[in-house]
């Protein structure tokens, strides 16, 4: 796609003739916007990034010469004058467990100045380095006999059902015990931090210091709970699917992505890949598919031995840090989905509103709208206006306007015509209704079938009253959404709202199709008809700029690609993060496997991209329109949860999955490669690349293990 800065700042309302003077950046970096308030970190000198931008000024000679080789590092690479402290890495002591594996969200929640409490996600665990540096990193083994079991089963291509097993099997116990290992590395973690008189953040261990564990409440009564009208089917005895008879108690959360901070001072957990570890599919009543629909396979099927109950994770978690005793609520309001991360909206005398995407090829943008309002925005109270409201699923039309249709039992069955899918493919909610969860349709007539047989909503779940079919719904959101027409989106990552005027942004991180879904490519594709396969940036803006307006208007911001290719030089946008400025700063996702690579013999965009990397997008002043990049992360890690701290000197970060594919780098090797680059002209030429093999962050000593780790950025030129 072309999309040049001019169309970026008519599209934001910046005059043109006012911009065209502007001199191009080649020295450090002055954001020169409205409030100008984040002099700490938008005053850089952007990092040199392994292909050439636009904002470098250089004619293709000079890109030629000066990108001629390249040198990946293994460390979080910054701007001049910038600098981290590592806070905590995986394995350090968290109350009476451990800091967890794969860090993603991060938040501060500040209790006076310079101090409070970080609340952290611990998403998965990546098998090779975190079996290869187990023991050195915990000081523990993990049994060989199970995992003599796993790589056997794994290598005949084999799942194991160990929920069948009798409870006290001494199998089943060893790999609960196996399991559990990996449940704890997983979920959330509130430790207190304080900055010193050097400037330097600490931590402080307090009370309040706790993880929340994907197996609380398995053996130790620290029990989550749940709102909403899910919780009807929560509670039920019997129904046509397995019930774990716990009621509204729910062990664990895992598969912690991102999240948000409310203004009162608690913080929202999504859950997100839980499909991995317990069946995404539902009866009809709400209830759950059997364990054994999920067995272990690998280091998947986690919640297999434990026999939990799929409908129960999915949710958005909230968390008081504050309250040593909170081990979490999920309030089924918000739905049940792969929940990347969400934003809040709270102003008084306003509905609470709340949004989140749903991260899977074809997932969708949800707005929660609280049936009660904000009385004050700081206030705890507003919690319980989660209990009770509506939630809705945006439809975006190709004119740039959209409206939210609501999840609630009379909703017409209305889904997208499969001609207007990239793929052609739509998930639905399986049309026989006795063997419930959902099947792929590719055929148009099939879907027509479908909804002359269920004309609404109401008419595919059971329940005895309508609030026990609103549960279900809730339960199965996205398969409800999917067929009332809500937008088949490109992997919805974050959502920030704009603190200067309430925009909301999104991050759909590639617009590409796959086996459970496909984006709308009305939606997610340019004027020439092609998709935005590496990511873009959208912004909504709500009618008259009200919390719960039921319509809204669209635009693409950003997108992601070469720069000769009409993209903005970065691929896969992921978490988001405004400053006080209302400027943007995003981290991004590529995929692993094929970063400083070629793909099959070729060049490709991703390959040439390097490591996962940091950016800022002015959105306002004479920079608008442009991104900059700030960061680098070490070896096959992804940055993620951006936060700010109130007086925007420092920035958190998470690291997470260092060495995901190569595991420990041994001896300090690295190997030299030929990488293809184009100009931002679109000429081709070759770039001799030296890439270290695996990673030894955050220690960077030779042969130590790798271990995710937050870390707080600073400019230490400021003190």
């Amino acid at each position: 796609m072309t999309f040049k800065r001019r169309e970026f700042l008519t599209f934001l309302g910046v005059g043109i003739a006012a911009i065209a003077c502007s001199s191009i950046l080649k020295s450090n970096l002055n954001a020169k916007t409205s409030g100008n308030v984040n002099h700490s970190f938008s005053n850089f000198k952007p990092i040199k990034y392994p292909i050439p931008l636009e904002i470098n000024n250089l004619n293709s000679q000079q890109q030629k010469e000066i990108y001629q080789s390249y040198q990946v590092e293994d460390d979080l690479i910054l701007p001049e004058g910038f600098k981290y402290d590592v806070i905590a890495s995986w394995g350090d002591k968290v109350g009476d467990s451990r800091f967890g594996y794969n860090n993603d969200y991060v938040s501060f929640v500040e209790i006076s100045p310079n101090e409070g409490f970080l609340v952290i996600n611990f998403e998965y665990v990546s098998p090779i380095p975190w079996l290869q540096t187990y023991e050195t990193v915990i000081n523990k083994s993990l049994s060989q006999e199970v995992l003599n079991i796993l790589t056997e089963a794994n290598q005949n291509r084999q799942a194991l059902n160990i929920f069948t097993l009798a409870d006290d099997n001494p199998a089943k116990l060893k790999f609960q015990e196996f399991f559990a290992e990996l449940l704890i590395d997983q979920g959330v973690g509130i430790i207190s931090i304080k900055k010193d008189n050097d400037g330097k953040w600490q931590r402080t261990y307090s009370k309040n210091d706790r993880r929340i564990t994907g197996i609380s409440g398995w053996k130790d009564n620290r029990y989550l709970s749940a709102t909403g009208a899910a919780t009807n089917i929560f509670k039920k005895s019997q129904g046509l699917g397995y019930i774990d008879n716990l009621g509204n108690k729910i062990i664990g959360t895992f598969a912690n992505c991102a999240g948000g901070t409310s203004p009162w001072g608690t913080v929202f957990s999504a859950e997100e890949n839980f499909q991995n570890y317990v069946p995404e599919a539902i009866m009809a009543d709400g209830t759950s598919f059997s364990p054994e629909f999920e067995p272990v396979s690998g280091l998947n099927g986690q919640g297999n031995p434990f026999g939990l109950a799929g409908n129960k994770y999915g949710w958005m978690v909230e968390i008081d840090p504050s309250n040593p005793d909170d081990y979490g609520t999920k309030h089924t309001w918000l739905g049940r989905f792969r929940h990347e991360a969400v934003t809040i909206r709270a102003e008084k005398d306003q509905p609470l509103v709340f949004y989140s995407g749903c991260d899977r090829t074809g997932g969708h943008l949800y707005k929660f709208v609280s049936k009660g309002k904000v009385i004050n925005p700081i206030q705890k109270k507003n919690s319980k206006l989660l209990e009770e409201g509506m939630l809705y699923v945006a439809k975006m039309l190709d004119n740039g306007k959209g409206e939210w249709i609501a999840l609630q039992p009379d909703t017409p069955i209305n889904p997208t015509a499969l001609k207007d899918l990239e793929g052609g493919l739509l998930t639905i909610p399986n049309p026989d209704r006795k063997k419930g969860g959902f099947i792929a349709v590719k055929n148009q007539q099939e879907l027509e079938d479908f909804m002359t047989k269920y004309p609404k909503l109401e008419n595919l779940y059971l329940g005895e009253n309508k609030e026990e079919i609103q549960g279900v719904i809730l339960i199965d959101a996205h398969y409800a959404a999917n067929v009332v027409g809500g937008t088949c989106g490109a992997r919805p990552e974050d959502v920030e709202l704009n603190p200067i005027d309430n925009s909301l942004v999104i991050a759909y991180t590639a617009g590409v199709a796959g086996s459970e879904g496909s984006p709308d490519k009305r939606i997610f594709s340019d004027n020439q008809g092609k998709m935005y396969q590496y990511g873009c940036l959208m912004r909504l803006k709500e009618t008259d700029n009200k919390p719960d307006a039921m319509t809204f208007t669209w635009d693409i911001l950003v997108v992601g690609g070469e720069p000769s290719k009409g993209g903005m030089g970065f691929a896969n946008p992921d978490n988001l993060e405004f400053d006080a400025n209302g400027d943007l700063w995003m981290v991004t996702d590529m995929p692993t496997g094929i970063q400083n690579q070629l793909s099959q013999g070729k060049r490709n965009t991703i390959g040439a991209l390097g490591n996962n990397s940091i950016w800022y997008i002015p959105l306002s002043g004479e920079n608008a329109g442009k991104a900059y990049p700030f960061g680098i992360v070490p070896m096959e890690a992804e940055g993620t949860g951006l936060y700010f701290t109130k007086d925007q000197k420092t920035l958190f970060l998470a690291i997470q999955h260092p060495a995901e594919i190569s595991g420990m780098r041994k001896d300090k090797s690295q190997k030299t490669t030929e990488i293809s680059i184009l100009t931002t002209e679109g000429e081709e030429f070759q770039q001799k690349r030296t890439i270290p093999q695996g990673s030894n962050w955050p220690d960077l000593q030779t042969n130590q293990p790798p271990k995710p780790s937050i870390v707080a950025i600073y400019n230490s030129k400021l003190g």
